[in-house]
């Protein structure tokens, strides 16, 4: 029978032990052992009823505090935090008392606290680091792969967002409409892109692709700077306006016939300059010296359709015009557009769109300005001369180093090329010597002279053995053959680039026109008054002129000719080679042929 007062039964509990042992030594930070009152009642208790509580922490407290000094062992001495990470060389926070040096496994572990997996993982981490540092080192094949100065790939994730983002696509149109949209960095400059589309164009990049700037809706065009940015100067463009890859031989042609360009009665010095021509461009690019375009230019009235003719200065601080004649007096002087703030374009349809009182239009645009021309600066010239003075000086004054330096660039690489720039022989080639085998016994050709003359006297026979050739298979077949010489000459030349088909007379002189006027700039194209002959349109002093090429027989076969006759070619292909050596009845050599690429 149950004492009075003692407690039931009490529950199984997954710790209990049926006997229990003497509690272990307690360290001097644990509390103190309970009084003699408390062991009297612990021993009126029978200890197979019991358990023992204190026995049992006491227990649990010694076997975790083995545990932890196993994996402090193989770890660092230093403790963890309640996160997991090593508190290696930090200080305590201020206001924490330092822990003592013995604590007890029960401030060191707490039970109501989870395990931290992280710490766990550090530690496996640190063994493994520990049982693979005792084996040789084997050097890694690959370290470029792993290398974190170069990683092998980039991804948009990987960059930062400034990087990752420094696109913009780039809409460029060719001169038949054809498209075609660019991801353009935000530093790549407009010669980069043409060097780009060249050659996905398949074209030959000879240094005189450029990026023209169009503005449809304000009749306005001009050419972009080497230097300049594309993304940048496409921010300061409307939305219908767009950019054009197109041929531009007269990009730097002042550089190579300043005479050209600036006539005597044109420039005038602050200074008294010596040398002449001589040291115009000099001037031009020295910061220091102070050279003007002078002379009379139209000048349309801001809010106007009127056109007044003014007496215009050029100057590194700007355009003025004078108010008393032709005075340069400071009082007489009026600012009508800055440098820095516009460009200089050249008008499209001046005559039509502005009322302009010649075609030799220009303005300059400020950078501002997207869709209305009110604030356009038109001006008008007398001739082509007198623009490409004032445009040219607009150029130089505002841009300087800059154009010569992009000038400069692609004769210095000429002057380093690679071996992809130019065609490379073979050893083959290379071995090959000009023989003669008109005698006896062959012997090697010396002077160059003389092989030159047997390679032509070589091909000439040849050619005449094919045709020989050819005209036996035709009779032979008693049909005219689809390749018989006489049907060659009158389509192969439609294949060039310099030829151009059935266009007008104007559309040809405005092809010239875009694609500079330098000398020896020319086309061919069908002659619309005879439908058998051919027109050659050539460039020359800013001038164009034209020439027909009329067909002659000659022996049943038909030749071409410039010249009535006197000089005969088989084709139009024999003949531009022909000129494009010898000046003949032509004022200049033909030297540059337009082309239009399709994107």
């Amino acid at each position: 029978m149950a004492l009075a007062g003692r407690p039931g039964p009490r529950p199984h509990h997954p710790y209990s032990q049926d006997s229990a042992e003497p509690p272990a030594p307690r360290g001097p930070g644990e509390p103190a052992a309970p009084s003699s009152a408390a062991r009297s009642r612990q021993s009126a208790h029978p200890p197979e009823d019991d358990v023992d509580l204190e026995a049992l922490v006491s227990d649990m407290s010694a076997s975790l505090e083995s545990l932890y000094a196993a994996c402090s062992m193989q770890s660092d001495t230093t403790p963890l935090r309640q996160n997991g990470q090593h508190s290696r060389d930090q200080p305590p926070p201020s206001g924490a008392k330092p822990a003592p040096p013995q604590a007890s496994p029960q401030q060191k572990v707490q039970r109501s606290q989870p395990v931290h997996i992280l710490a766990a993982r550090r530690l496996q981490e640190e063994d493994q680091q520990f049982k693979t540092s005792s084996l040789p080192a084997i050097p890694n094949p690959f370290p470029e792969l792993c290398g974190t100065e170069s990683p092998p790939a980039l991804t948009s994730g990987s960059l930062p967002p400034s990087q990752a983002t420094a696109t913009q696509d780039v809409r460029v149109f060719s001169e038949d409409g054809t498209c075609k949209v660019v991801e353009t960095p935000v530093d790549m400059t407009a010669r980069d892109l043409c060097q780009l589309l060249a050659h996905r164009s398949h074209c030959v990049d000879d240094n005189s692709w450029a990026l023209v700037e169009h503005h449809l809706h304000l009749g306005l065009e001009r050419c972009l700077e080497d230097h300049e940015l594309v993304v940048q100067v496409q921010t300061t463009m409307a939305s219908e306006s767009k950019f054009l890859f197109r041929k531009n031989y007269a990009k730097y042609e002042f550089f190579k016939n300043p005479a050209n360009f600036f006539p005597e009665q044109m420039v005038t010095w602050c200074q008294q300059s010596n040398g002449g021509q001589t040291q115009l461009l000099q001037n031009f690019l020295n910061s220091s010296s102070c050279p003007e375009i002078q002379g009379f230019l139209h000048v349309k009235e801001m809010g106007r359709k009127s056109w007044k003719k003014l007496y215009l200065c050029l100057r590194r601080s700007g355009l003025y015009c004078s108010t008393k004649g032709s005075s340069k007096e400071p009082r007489h002087l009026q600012l009508l557009a800055d440098l820095e703030d516009g460009s200089v374009f050249s008008l499209i349809s001046g005559r039509k769109q502005y009322s302009a009182p010649t075609d030799f239009g220009f303005c300059i645009k400020p950078n501002k300005v997207l869709h209305e021309s009110k604030e356009l600066r038109l001006l008008c010239a007398e001739d082509e001369q007198s623009r490409t003075c004032w445009m040219t000086a607009f150029r130089l004054l505002k841009y300087g180093m800059l154009l010569y330096q992009s000038y400069r660039v692609p004769q210095q690489r000429k002057a380093s090329l690679s071996p992809f720039s130019t065609p490379v022989r073979s050893v083959s080639e290379n071995s090959l010597v000009a023989m003669d085998f008109s005698g006896q016994t062959g012997r090697v050709i010396d002077n160059p002279a003389e092989a030159q003359s047997a390679a032509l006297e070589e091909g000439h026979a040849w050619r005449v053995r094919s045709r020989g050739k050819r005209s036996t298979r035709m009779n032979a077949l008693g049909s005219q053959s689809p390749l018989h010489p006489s049907n060659l000459s009158a389509v192969i030349h439609r294949t060039q680039h310099w030829f151009h088909g059935r266009i007008t007379r104007e559309e040809s002189h405005r092809i010239i026109k875009q694609q500079g006027l330098v000398d020896g700039l020319f086309l061919l194209r069908d002659s619309q008054s005879n439908p058998k002959a051919f027109v050659l349109t050539l460039c020359h002093h800013q001038k164009i002129k034209n020439f027909q090429i009329l067909p002659c027989e000659d022996d049943g076969q038909v030749f071409f000719s410039l010249d009535d006759g006197n000089t005969k070619f088989s084709d139009l292909i024999q003949l531009v080679d022909f000129y494009q050596l010898n000046k003949g009845v032509l004022p200049c050599k033909l030297k540059h042929h337009c082309v239009r690429v399709a994107l």
